[in-house]
């Protein structure tokens, strides 16, 4: 039987794994070994940081209500107890929209609130 060299499925191979890492500097760009290395650890850092991304913008969200609730004169945790009182079924998200971008809608709603 023949001998198969790998050359060109270690050619593709290798160029695969350099595609993905584009934009890398030094070796992490260049080499096989390296770039392996680095595209694991960028694997695992998207996984944890895609999570902490719902945390930040959960955290605007509150700061911007409560930036609009405190030109009103309202804390952020008693509007919220308001609300739930109220049975008010609207998120934190399109709250901290209308309180940024909207500010006379907010009033209104505040009013309704109290």
């Amino acid at each position: 039987m023949a001998r198969v060299k790998g050359g060109v499925s270690a050619l593709k191979r290798r160029r695969k794994i350099l595609s993905q890492t584009k934009g890398y500097i030094f070796g992490r760009s260049t080499k096989k070994k390296q770039a392996i290395e680095a595209i694991h650890h960028a694997h695992l850092h998207s996984f944890a940081h895609r999570k902490d991304k719902k945390n930040d913008f959960r955290r605007l969200w509150t700061t911007r209500l409560n930036a609009g609730l405190r030109a009103s004169g309202l804390k952020y945790s008693t509007f919220m107890k308001q609300l739930k009182d109220k049975k008010v079924l609207i998120n934190r998200k399109m709250l901290s929209e209308i309180a940024d971008k909207r500010p006379e809608s907010f009033e209104r709603f505040l009013a309704k609130v109290k």
